[in-house]
């Protein structure tokens, strides 16, 4: 902007196009990160029998815990806005900012101090917790007790976040911006669980074997405080704001063996029917802004950037997420395979009210631009496109900002099922020695359906089987079959190898796809690759209706296979034999001279021998050393075009690549 350029005082917004990077100037931008963690244990437990012998099976215990994050972050290399405007239009040569000098150019270092800064941010986080429980069992019926379990807790997070006064006001270059803010919240919460033994292997019937049910509930009160937030740009000032709501959710679960296992083996029928919330958290809630810069894809105008402003919001009228869930499933171990146990269980979510920002590529596409050139598109609470007027070169004008508040959306349906087969084989099973056994585990999850909604007066999209950005918070992306399979083997018991444990696991995840809604350009999430009705373009000619403009760069991301290995040896050494002490008897009584007679009496003692601290046999004795390496073959995770930051899925691979660790760990 060029001050007072029209005669009526008006500046002249300049676009200049200049791209510059201050390699030599400041070489490449860098961050020191600096944590301090705290954290107090405290607790107590007992029984309650002394009270009388109704309280026997009763147990009680108490505790706090308090923990505390503080974190310092200083952003170097950065670039302060005012600074650099200042420095543009000075017109000393001493302290004047050159940006046409070229990626090997130096400006004065005078110039360099005025422009570049050293960021400075910190936060905290604490988390007191207060907590108690009680349970035992309160009668009996003919089939066993009806147990029971009740207890209470209070926590009371705290969240500050104190900006930089560059960050604060958005007026820096390469760094992202946010605003300062404090946030706390107390919640008060209550459960209660009672089981009840209608039949059991002790009192039962046909077809009834053992069957219990267990009946749950729990209560939380929430209180939630907002500081106040400074207008910024577009956002107008923000007060402090005080919320309170409360959530009460039950639980019921089946268990039911219909026969006695010396029939066909065990077999166990289980289900469940919970109602779940989630309060939203304190950065949900606060209204402060962070910035973001999201890779996109505008289907409306090919002026947009690949990657845009995204301003992301809190909002403290948020409520408390939703959610409906039913399993059933059944566990059997057949008779005739001694050692093999095969369950399988499927479930169903459906999740209401979710608390989430939908992220700025499908705000741009669920917000179509209703004017040419410059515009501002408000979509459903609140999230806005704001378009520039472009060079003119298309219809509608490139997105500048999009401004992505988070809010109590419409809801999911998450279903799928969770199998495991464990077999164990036992060498005593041959008839000879002992020498150890092996264990063989593979288990998994196949996904059937997720399908997102984001409000009532639009479609659902299926997520299923989809790559998803880290932008959309919902959850992380959702392959539809990932696998795991193990093999340990254990050491035969009363020998030097009892302690003896090593493995070998196969993590396995299935093909699919890709972010192919941004790399189609695709307006119709629920169609990402053809989008709807018209004709694909691509780079030569106009793409008309809704259809894709790149339907060819639809693509799947790989299947990914790592294996790891591990070997554990845990040191149980026999307790030592007691030593003769002088005055003591071979048959460990004490013998003593009386003072009358004379004669000599055995006394039992009380004490018995055993390692002491000073002895290198109680530190070796239940010590675990453990070797093991990850991803042996270093294999790298699989390429996703999506991802633009790094290339590859950040949320279920990671880059670290073969990675072998020593552990050691002592129990007292």
């Amino acid at each position: 902007m060029i001050p007072n350029f029209f005669p009526n005082g008006d500046g002249l917004p300049v676009t200049t196009g200049v791209r510059f990077r201050g390699i030599q100037d400041t070489g490449p931008r860098h961050e020191k990160f600096t944590y301090w963690d705290q954290l107090f244990d405290i607790g107590t437990r007992g029984e309650m029998g002394w009270i009388g012998d109704y309280f026997k099976t009763w147990n009680w215990e108490l505790g706090f815990r308090y923990s505390r994050n503080e974190g310092q972050d200083l952003s170097i290399g950065e670039v302060s806005q005012p600074g650099l405007r200042q420095a543009l239009l000075d017109t000393d040569p001493r302290t004047a900012f050159n940006p046409f000098m070229g990626i090997n150019g130096m400006n004065s270092g005078e110039a360099r101090g005025a422009v570049y800064v050293t960021l400075h941010n910190s936060g905290e986080y604490e988390l007191p917790i207060y907590y108690g429980t009680f349970n035992g069992d309160l009668f009996n019926l003919p089939a066993g007790p009806v147990s029971f379990a009740i207890g209470g807790e209070y926590d009371a997070p705290r969240f500050t976040r104190d900006r930089d006064a560059l960050n604060n006001t958005f007026q820096s270059i390469g760094s992202v911006d946010g605003q300062s803010f404090k946030v706390n919240r107390d919640i008060w919460g209550v459960y209660e669980e009672v089981r009840v033994p209608f039949t059991s292997p002790t009192w039962n019937f046909p077809g009834f074997y053992s069957f219990e049910v267990d009946f749950a509930e729990r209560e939380e009160w929430y209180s939630t405080n907002t500081s106040s937030v400074l207008p910024s740009g577009l956002f107008p000032a923000v007060p402090a704001a005080h919320k309170r709501y409360n959530a009460q959710k039950p639980k019921v679960s089946v268990r039911w063996q219909p026969m006695d296992p010396k029939y066909i083996g065990a077999l166990t029928l289980r289900g469940s029917y919970s109602e779940g919330f989630h309060a939203p958290t304190l950065s949900e809630v606060t209204p402060a802004s962070s910035q973001n810069f999201p890779v996109v894809s505008d289907a409306f105008s090919p002026q947009t950037e690949q990657q845009v402003e995204e301003r992301i919001l809190g909002n403290p009228a948020t409520h408390p997420e939703v959610a409906y869930e039913w399993t059933y499933g059944a566990v059997y171990s057949p008779k005739w395979v001694k050692g093999l146990t095969l369950s399988a269980d499927w479930w169903h979510i459906d999740m209401r009210d979710i608390v989430a920002a939908l992220g700025a590529d499908t705000i741009i596409q669920e917000n179509a631009p209703t004017i040419p050139g410059a515009s501002t598109v408000v979509g459903p609470g609140g999230t806005t496109v704001v378009r520039s007027a472009g060079d003119g070169s298309s219809v509608f004008g490139p997105v500048v900002l999009v401004i992505d508040p988070s809010a109590n959306l419409s809801g999911a349906v998450f279903e799928g099922l969770d199998y495991e087969a464990i077999y164990i084989l036992d060498s005593t099973i041959f008839g000879g020695g002992d020498w150890g056994r092996i264990t063989t585990t593979v288990n998994g999850t196949w996904l059937s359906r997720a399908e997102f909604q984001v409000a009532n007066d639009t479609k659902r999209v299926g997520i299923a089987g989809e790559f998803l950005p880290p932008a959309f918070a919902l959850t992380s992306s959702l392959p539809w079959h990932r696998a795991n399979f193990s093999i340990f083997y254990d050491g035969p018991a009363d020998t030097w190898a009892q302690g003896l444990d090593v493995g070998a696991i196969v993590h396995w995840i299935g093909q699919y796809n890709d972010d192919n809604a941004t790399l189609t350009g695709s307006p119709k999430l629920n169609m990402p690759i053809t989008g709807g009705p018209g004709t694909s373009g691509g780079f030569f000619a106009p793409t008309t209706g809704t259809a894709s403009q790149f339907p060819w760069r639809a693509r799947k991301v790989s299947a990914w296979t790592t294996l790891d290995l591990l070997i554990n040896y845990t040191f149980n050494l026999p307790p030592p034999a007691p030593a003769e002490v002088p005055g003591f008897a071979k048959d460990g009584g004490k013998n003593v001279r009386s003072g009358k007679d004379g004669k000599e009496k055995n006394v039992v003692p009380i004490s018995t021998a055993e390692y002491g601290c000073n002895n290198w046999h109680w530190w070796l004795n239940n010590t675990t050393v453990t070797l093991g390496m990850q991803n042996v073959m270093d294999e790298d995770p699989p390429f996703v075009a999506g991802s633009f930051e790094n290339g590859y899925d950040e949320s279920i691979a990671t880059i670290k690549g073969r990675f072998w660790y020593v552990g050691l760990k002592k129990r007292f």
